[in-house]
């Protein structure tokens, strides 16, 4: 019998579950070219980190421009289809047959995922847990989120694998000591490959490069 390599399996929400980034880098294309023009950039920077950090490094204009842009961003999350990245959710319960444990770990609010529960009725039974940016006190890069995760299920990081997207979350699931799979969906393969120890394009069981996922666990 083959020795099982991790434990659980610790997923990023957008860009590794969902295919929302192209739509959100619009979103906060807007927001920043209305309120911070000076930043070139900045929605990419921002990319994996909480609103709430993101209100507060880099927007000045105080509570009311924080609350608009709030309530800007909350509209739009409301109109944005949650569709799966190809072969996530076959790849989510192929790992919970095996016994692996498995986490959402993401930067987004409980509100946000209120629009994706109303979506997708199953998505809170194919994961053991889901966290969210009110369950840790520093966002990512910082590695409080996948130290919290892997806590919860009484592991240590390393016996865990981090599947990220962005630059902030691959920089968390390096930092916590997770085993980390970079998704190309963002980013170019090139620019995520120094920050992970896998990179692949999605979770099509078809392409060769699933057989890398495979052998994780």
């Amino acid at each position: 019998m083959k020795q099982m390599k991790h434990r659980a399996a610790l997923f990023d929400l957008d860009g590794v579950i969902f295919d929302t980034e192209p739509r959100y880098t619009e979103i906060w294309a807007g927001i920043c070219g209305r309120y911070r023009p000076d930043i070139p950039n900045l929605e990419h920077i921002i990319k994996g980190t909480p609103l709430d950090e993101i209100l507060k490094n880099y927007f000045t204009g105080g509570p009311d421009e924080h609350r608009a842009i709030t309530e800007w961003l909350d509209r739009e999350e409301q109109r944005i289809p949650y569709i799966y990245i190809n072969g996530a959710r076959e790849y989510v319960e192929h790992l919970r047959t095996l016994g692996v444990k498995t986490a959402i770990v993401t930067s987004s609010n409980r509100k946000k995922m209120a629009n994706v529960y109303a979506q997708h009725p199953e998505f809170r039974q194919i994961f053991d847990q889901i966290l969210t940016s009110e369950d840790f006190r520093r966002g990512k890069p910082e590695p409080d989120c996948y130290l919290e995760a892997a806590k919860r299920f009484g592991l240590e990081p390393q016996e865990c694998v981090v599947f990220e997207d962005s630059f902030n979350g691959l920089r968390s699931g390096r930092s916590a000591g997770g085993h980390v799979v970079a998704l190309s969906t963002t980013n170019s393969p090139e620019a995520v490959a120094p920050f992970a120890d896998v990179v692949v394009p999605d979770f099509d069981a078809q392409r060769p490069e699933h057989a890398l996922l495979q052998e994780l666990f």
